[in-house]
């Protein structure tokens, strides 16, 4: 096949959509297929790059001021459908339903190829950017619900990485979507320390050398509450001997730093910035005690999944699809929405009692066993195939149709 992703972001712009479209990029030109991405340029100008089945073509892009290290592009019709037409992909994937999907659907419906997308976020993500005065946020979400409603049953078919999810699309737009989540290297993420890891690990990060971490990754902007986590964990660094190791990057950084200043625990919190895989993220997860998060707009939340995957018992929140990965008092515990004493308490509870965090541990690898990168990968390529089968097979009964047509008014002459 030949297939086309359309995106927004792509590494090494962080992000749970860019770094997952990367993975099913890779996987699928590895598998043989030949690939075309299109996404932002990380410089700002455009360039293209070629790695055997794998076309990279970044677009000229503008600077986003919402999102630390993310740029964004300004809606490049003719470039894109340049290199579609170039290309002539047998379907499209994209990954953004407002500029990237709009150019695709126009281009699919002139080529008559089918054309999926994945929900990476929902109206009220984005809606939390915004100040939350004069009703703003509630009217931008609105709006943003009424064009998935017109949208959304433009696309050939839908994706949703959870089925919580894929629900609540359904209930919102009347339209049902494939269910296919993300996928992780569950041999890159696994709860074994290599020789001498754990130490080498504290030392590159200056962390003492014995005492419990608690851990929590992702970005540091708004929407993900890392605000929520701080002061959950501030009960405990109170009490006992203790480190908070943050690792990611955003707009909230230098706000975040400032709260641990002002909650006393400043010198047992390690904001480290963005940390990627090659640079030793797994075994970040490895050396800690347990995973913290406070996000309630999780989609289907891959730290999580790493977490799991790395042994970790997991502290979080009961929101969106955070318990189809989070199965209260199995791999972790969960606190109600805003409830900041309450994910203190949780996190307490699991250092408390390390024999049930490792119980919790082995249960969080269990869990993720089928959440496996190649696992995804083949549903996402049956999924394709079927897709072209299905709309290569309506095209042929158009053509006969059309030719039937024809026939009869030739009959008629």
């Amino acid at each position: 096949m030949r297939i086309a992703y359309l995106t927004q972001s792509y590494p090494p712009m962080i992000s749970g959509a860019a770094m997952f479209a990367r993975q099913l990029a890779e996987a699928m030109s590895n598998r043989g297929h030949q690939v075309l991405v299109i996404a932002a340029s990380e410089r700002g100008k455009p360039y293209c790059v070629q790695n055997g089945n794998l076309t990279l073509l970044r677009l000229y892009s503008h600077h986003n001021p919402l999102r630390v290290g993310q740029r964004f592009l300004l809606y490049p019709r003719r470039a894109t459908l340049h290199a579609l037409r170039d290309f002539q992909p047998d379907i499209i994937h994209t990954h953004e339903p407002l500029q990237m999907g709009n150019l695709g659907l126009e281009y699919s419906r002139r080529m008559r190829i089918p054309i999926t997308l994945t929900n990476h976020q929902l109206p009220w993500f984005a809606a939390s950017y915004l100040p939350d005065k004069f009703g703003l946020r509630g009217f931008v979400e609105n709006m943003l619900w009424n064009y998935a409603r017109w949208v959304l049953p433009q696309f050939t078919s839908l994706i949703a990485p959870t089925q919580t999810i894929s629900d609540f699309i359904t209930q919102k737009t009347n339209i049902e979507s494939q269910t296919i989540g993300y996928g992780i290297d569950l041999d890159s993420f696994h709860p074994h320390p290599d020789f001498n890891e754990e130490a080498a690990t504290r030392v590159r990060l200056n962390l003492p050398p014995s005492i419990p971490i608690l851990l929590h990754v992702g970005r540091l902007d708004t929407d993900k509450s890392v605000d929520r986590v701080i002061a959950a964990s501030a009960q405990i660094l109170r009490e006992k001997d203790a480190c908070l190791v943050i690792v990611g990057d955003g707009s909230q950084k230098s706000a975040l730093m400032k709260l641990c200043k002002s909650l006393g625990i400043a010198d047992k919190v390690k904001f480290t910035g963005s940390i990627s895989m090659q640079a030793g993220l797994p075994q970040i997860y490895r050396i800690a005690n347990l995973f913290v998060a406070a996000s309630e707009i999780e989609t289907q939340g891959i730290v999580l999944l790493e977490a799991a995957a790395s042994g970790l018992p997991i502290a979080a929140v009961r929101a969106t699809c955070i318990p189809e990965i989070v199965h209260h008092g199995v791999n972790g515990y969960l606190a109600e929405q805003g409830d900041i004493n309450g994910l203190g308490n949780l996190m307490r509870v699991i250092l408390n009692d390390p024999l049930n965090a490792k119980t919790m541990g082995r249960a969080g690898r269990a869990l993720v066993e089928s959440h496996t990168a190649q696992h995804t990968t083949d549903l996402h390529e049956k999924f394709y195939q079927e897709l072209v089968l299905q709309t290569s097979t309506q095209g042929a009964r158009v053509r006969v149709a059309h030719r039937r047509k024809l026939t009869k008014g030739w009959t008629k002459l």
